[in-house]
């Protein structure tokens, strides 16, 4: 990693070479030919003016859906995860959040508030503005069910704010209207609940993730999107492939939608059974099973 001068207007930390595997969430991968952390809203959009319009550029959150291959990202990785974390609630059961915050958190927040319809989110191990990019769910829930308004940033620096209708969204997918956009906040709608109901929903949920799912193992969550009217884990179950292993990459024992890195796996390891997954699935059952992870740069040499 080789640390630069940030330009003059704009603050944050701006480094060559930063290895990508100290910012997901599966601690694999290679680096980052050039990466940078804005401190504020205003220095991102200084910088991006002046950002080649042919650079590769990659929004990262907190890392948790996303594999960086061992070659590394040739380009420019832009990392908003502390860019904007302020959730606030008015008297409407509508919240106001920053992308920077987490998931866990903006449910954690809404049940405290008594609005109900958020606790799904404590199933989601990623920031919002992840969330939003992809339309992430869990427990049946799924984050543009809520949406009303959303904020977003261009390549190009430009801000503007968009009503939910403005994009085309489905299971685990979200169009907007304006490529390459980076999402800055949203406004979001839920009911009036019971503080004291929400919350024991909420233990319940963290209790049945525990003993569902591997908890403190390095992984990116769902690897695979479920199929319809079926589930991914079922059909990489009835594979066999519980506790397949490439490298330290594996299929986890407890949940086989899980790809956990059990210490040393490479990014090549994990890309290599998520295709070797996919292969038997479509072998065995006949299905072609789509990841949810989204996977960039360069293979090893």
């Amino acid at each position: 990693m080789t640390p630069v001068q940030a330009h003059a207007e704009y603050r944050g930390r701006l480094c060559f070479g930063e290895e990508m595997a100290r910012h997901t969430s599966w601690r694999a991968g290679g680096h980052a030919h050039r990466y940078f952390e804005p401190e504020a809203v205003d220095d991102l959009i200084l910088f991006l003016r002046e950002l080649p319009a042919s650079e590769p550029l990659l929004w990262l959150g907190l890392g948790s859906n996303l594999l960086v291959r061992d070659g590394g990202f040739p380009g420019t990785v832009i990392a908003l995860y502390e860019l904007d974390d302020r959730i606030e609630a008015n008297a409407n059961a509508e919240v106001e959040v920053g992308s920077g915050a987490h998931c866990a958190r903006l449910a954690k927040f809404c049940a405290e508030q008594g609005l109900e319809g958020a606790n799904f989110f404590i199933g989601i191990p990623g920031s919002v503005g992840g969330a939003l990019a992809m339309n992430a769910g869990a427990y049946g829930g799924e984050t543009w069910s809520h949406v009303l308004a959303v904020e977003v940033v261009d390549r190009s620096g430009q801000v503007s704010r968009h009503h939910r209708d403005a994009f085309e969204t489905g299971y685990r997918h979200v169009k907007p209207p304006v490529p390459e956009v980076c999402y800055l906040r949203a406004w979001l709608r839920f009911e009036q609940g019971d503080p004291a109901e929400l919350k024991r929903g909420l233990r319940d949920m963290l209790a049945a993730r525990r003993d569902s799912q591997p908890v403190g193992q390095p992984s990116c969550g769902s690897v695979f999107r479920n199929p319809p009217k079926d589930h991914a884990a079922r059909l990489i179950e009835a594979c066999g492939l519980k506790g397949y292993a490439i490298g330290d990459a594996q299929v986890s024992e407890k949940h086989a939608n899980f790809i956990i890195n059990r210490g040393a796996a490479r990014a090549d390891d994990i890309e290599d059974l998520i295709l070797y997954v996919q292969s038997e699935v479509q072998r065995q059952h006949g299905v072609q099973l789509q990841p949810e992870v989204r996977i960039v740069g360069e293979r090893a040499q």
